[in-house]
């Protein structure tokens, strides 16, 4: 991922110098492991990892340059990697990745990092919730209008609309805790799965100490299918992310400007026009979702390798695990940041939804007819009648609204009073089942 679009936190997980320490990790709890059954000698153990934990606490970008150097000659990382360990460990060196495959070290190594990546995202989503949360008690009560096909339907809660949000992003983290979980296996099993030179209790042990669990049974490497779903969820995090950013990107149109994202002093929104104030932070969002989510087929498509293993998922999974992972950590502490300073309209709420002569309130009309003893066949001619008398003369000099219209109109007058329309025009009907629907959603 670029630098514009990544933090810190998420670009360290996959930096050269955290997988090797982690590579290491995995080298000396093996070690530790088969010392403990006697396969080797338990000082020998102790000297890899004390001499390799001084060698990871002083990794510099010679070390990094050097295995470089070595993996030019090798064609092989981890093989490259083991001759700088041995290198700085000495002689002993002769028992590190005994029993042990490069895929050993490889696979438990990502499942060690998206774990971490896992971690941070988990965080990320917490501000999103809150964020969420806190805005939406604040607009519970602010009337606003639902929109279907993006054309006015009926009122709602403006803090309905981020309470719904927020349950998605709720569901979104459950996803994740999931997805964490399904990842975080360890295989330490030997070239095809099969233990032959390695006891399984080794692998267990390291699992134990990186907070892992033993894959049930791995080939020589852990099933793909793990990692796909893994990606999935992210993809389904970014969709998440794109579908409130959307929300706000149409709120913000100059015609209808109920929300918007917050403007810097000293911001510009156009080299041309002065006056511009683009949603750019939600358009961001909708790209940066659209790229992430493109990392999901790839991953998708490792699940099928040929027999025990083949290499046709590396090269995709050294670009979409950190790209896809920094993109998803940038856009959720955005999404955050933009939702908390989110600029808020009701007053234009209102107007637009009394924009159209109140032509929205037509179902509970429609209810009320009934109610008068009307058949809801004629009922539903009398409202779409006098509605699309409202709706085609807006701006027109015979302009009348569509109450106007009801009352004026021979098979409504003397059958609905006018305290009935008053209550079947009023917005506030609509929120009367609000706080439940928060108790569901809240607690």
């Amino acid at each position: 991922m670029v630098p514009r679009y990544s933090r810190p936190q998420m670009t360290a997980i996959w930096s050269p110098a955290n997988r090797y320490r982690i590579w290491f990790e995995i080298e000396a709890l093996a070690c530790e492991a088969m010392a403990e059954q006697g396969a080797i000698p338990a000082e020998s153990a102790k000297t890899i990892r004390e001499k390799g934990d001084a060698a990871m606490a002083a990794f510099s970008d010679a070390d990094l340059a050097r295995i470089d150097e070595i993996e030019a000659e090798t064609r092989h990382d981890v093989i490259a990697f083991l001759t700088w360990l041995a290198e700085k460990v000495g002689p002993d060196s002769r028992f590190v990745h005994l029993g042990m495959t490069s895929s050993d070290v490889l696979d438990t190594c990502l499942s060690v990092q998206l774990t971490q990546a896992s971690d941070l995202l988990l965080e990320d989503l917490e501000r999103v919730l809150a964020a969420l949360k806190t805005r939406a008690y604040e607009h519970k009560l602010t009337v606003t209008i639902g929109r279907s096909h993006a054309i006015h339907a009926e009122p709602t809660s403006f803090g309905l609309k981020l309470a719904g949000h927020y349950a998605e992003f709720a569901r979104n983290k459950e996803r994740l805790l999931q997805a964490r979980k399904e990842i975080a296996v360890c295989a330490i099993s030997g070239a095809v799965g099969t233990y032959a030179h390695i006891d399984p209790a080794v692998e267990e042990y390291v699992a134990d100490k990186l907070g892992l669990v033993a894959e049930s049974v791995s080939t020589q490497v852990i099933p793909r299918d793990r990692h796909a779903a893994f990606f999935c969820t992210l993809g389904v995090i970014a969709s998440g992310i794109e579908r409130l950013a959307v929300e706000v990107r149409h709120l913000q149109r100059s015609e209808v400007r109920e929300a918007e994202e917050f403007f810097h002093k000293g911001q510009k929104g156009s080299s041309a026009m002065p006056h511009k104030r683009n949603p750019v932070l939600s358009e961001n969002l909708t790209g940066l979702a659209r790229l992430i989510r493109s990392h999901v087929t790839p991953a998708l498509e490792n699940v099928a390798l040929w027999h025990e293993r083949d290499i046709s998922h590396s090269a995709v999974e050294r670009n979409i695990c950190p790209d896809a992972t920094i993109g998803l950590d940038f856009a959720l502490m955005r999404l955050a940041g933009m939702m908390e300073k989110l600029m808020v309209y009701p007053d234009q709420m209102i107007a637009n939804m009394e924009s159209l002569g109140g032509v929205v309130h037509s179902g509970e009309v429609l209810l009320v007819l009934a109610r008068a003893g009307i058949s809801r066949e004629d009922a539903y001619r009398i409202v779409q009648r006098n509605a699309m008398e409202t709706w085609t003369k807006l701006g027109h000099p015979d302009f009348r609204t569509f109450r106007e219209n009801l009352e004026a109109d021979p098979e409504v007058a003397g059958r609905v009073s006018t305290e009935v329309l008053d209550r079947a025009f009023d917005p506030a009907q609509h929120l009367s089942q609000v706080d439940r629907i928060f108790n569901r959603i809240f607690g």
